[in-house]
């Protein structure tokens, strides 16, 4: 979900501005994955660099992540959405931490889409999280598969990316799923995201289902 700031400029607003209406589209991409079956969406949201950005803009994000969560929760209920958070914790107030947390315990038995918002999260703090608790918990080095790094990862109760999607015309993943993306297919769209719309998720739906994923292998003959 990358553009809103740019977005904002554009039109003489500020940035802020930007990031309310790239709530409406979050809105709107929810809506439109659950209505056609999508079985995962992830939205990243705040990476664990976002810190940098200015104060007033970080506050303003976090109290719209709280609020959001507040207002959507009926739609999450009433859509038998199963909600989940990845990312570092430690670093948020502990009113969004309980408020995600509570909503994760209150659709965990929800059957529908995985919504999964990726707040405070970087994909190479979560490598590193993973090696520390290997080592922490004194496996053999002879004993260490990528299922034992995989059960340490955030994202472990999920299957890895079919598609990630990019928005605003950049050209690289900035720390997303560093280990999840190793097969997944990459969209690289120009639009910013306030304006991305139901249309753009089928349109990049339709090019991911004209592609032949070969998993390192020949592929169909």
């Amino acid at each position: 979900m990358d553009g809103n700031g740019r977005w904002a400029i554009m039109r003489g607003l500020p940035r802020i501005a930007g990031h309310k209406q790239g709530v409406v589209s979050v809105r709107k991409t929810i809506e439109k994955a659950a209505s056609i079956g999508i079985e995962v969406l992830s939205l990243y949201c705040f990476s664990t660099e976002n810190w940098s950005r200015p104060g007033e803009e970080v506050q303003f994000l976090m109290n719209t992540f709280l609020e959001a969560l507040y207002e959507e929760r009926p739609r999450i209920i009433a859509n038998k959405i199963r909600f989940m958070m990845i990312g570092d914790r430690a670093s948020l107030s502990p009113d969004l931490v309980k408020t995600t947390e509570n909503l994760e315990n209150e659709t965990k038995s929800n059957a529908g889409l995985k919504l999964v918002l990726a707040i405070n999260y970087g994909g190479r703090s979560e490598l590193l999280r993973a090696i520390k608790g290997i080592a922490s918990d004194g496996i053999p080095s002879d004993k260490i598969t990528e299922e034992t790094l995989r059960e340490r990862l955030y994202t472990v109760e999920l299957p890895d990316p079919d598609l990630i999607i990019r928005t605003s015309g950049e050209m690289r993943l900035s720390n997303y799923m560093i280990w999840q993306s190793a097969y997944s297919e990459l969209l690289f769209m120009k639009k910013l995201w306030p304006d991305f719309r139901e249309r753009d998720l089928m349109s990049a739906i339709a090019i991911y289902s004209r592609r032949q994923r070969r998993f390192g292998g020949l592929g169909g003959k």
